[in-house]
């Protein structure tokens, strides 16, 4: 799920901390950062963009293999749930949904979103704010995206709850944090500044790292 880096209109909780133009490039580089997360994954790989009129911008960052596909709704559950409707209906057999907001999220946690998917209809990567990093089905559940107050704390919760009332086996992944706020980019830096080569569990994210260096925050 990627948003076109357009000043104002990503990330906003940064700003006024930091300037709409500094944090679109921020944002831009979260989404060279997720393209390298997902790119050596044995699946196929879609950008799930929007706005409409990015097209240009989506199709030059887009690597060898990977496809286009436009969110289509008119909030982000009707986003989800029509993004995987529509590769549900290609013949996919498993549809993992990511954020953008996580550049350094640990590889394994998204294989481990896929092999999770063999023996449960749902697997949820909860973020430690209440939302989620990842959602994955094995088949189209358009009912789990109604309802929800997205960008809330409830939003894991509720999500779960409407899993289980239909009697979907649910599955959760590790808790990771997304890069929402001042704060919440001053931890990523710390946890980039103390990243040793041998250490394993996260992703170095070069290009967000590259970008905060520049920032001098």
């Amino acid at each position: 799920m990627a948003k076109a880096p357009v000043p104002d209109q990503v990330k906003t909780r940064m700003i006024p901390s930091l300037d709409p133009g500094t944090v679109s490039n921020l944002y831009y580089n979260f989404l060279l950062d997720k393209i390298e997360q997902v790119k050596n994954i044995e699946a196929q790989a879609f950008i799930a963009y929007t706005p409409e009129t990015e097209f240009a911008f989506f199709q030059m960052i887009l690597p060898s293999g990977f496809n286009l596909i436009k969110q289509v709704g008119a909030d982000l559950g009707e986003r989800l749930a029509n993004i995987s409707g529509s590769l549900f209906g290609k013949g996919f057999k498993k549809v993992l949904i990511l954020d953008s907001d996580t550049p350094n999220l640990p590889v394994d946690y998204i294989i481990k979103g896929f092999e999770r998917l063999d023996n449960s209809d749902v697997v949820i990567g909860p973020c430690e704010d209440g939302g989620y990093y990842l959602i994955g089905l094995r088949e189209s559940q358009p009912h789990l995206f109604r309802d929800i107050p997205w960008s809330t704390s409830r939003v894991t919760e509720l999500t779960m709850n409407k899993a289980k009332m239909e009697g979907l086996k649910v599955s959760l992944i590790e808790k990771w944090y997304d890069i929402d706020t001042i704060d919440d980019l001053l931890l990523l830096k710390s946890d980039l500044d103390s990243y040793n080569i041998d250490q394993k569990g996260i992703f170095f994210c070069e290009n967000t790292y590259r970008e905060i260096k520049r920032m001098n925050i």
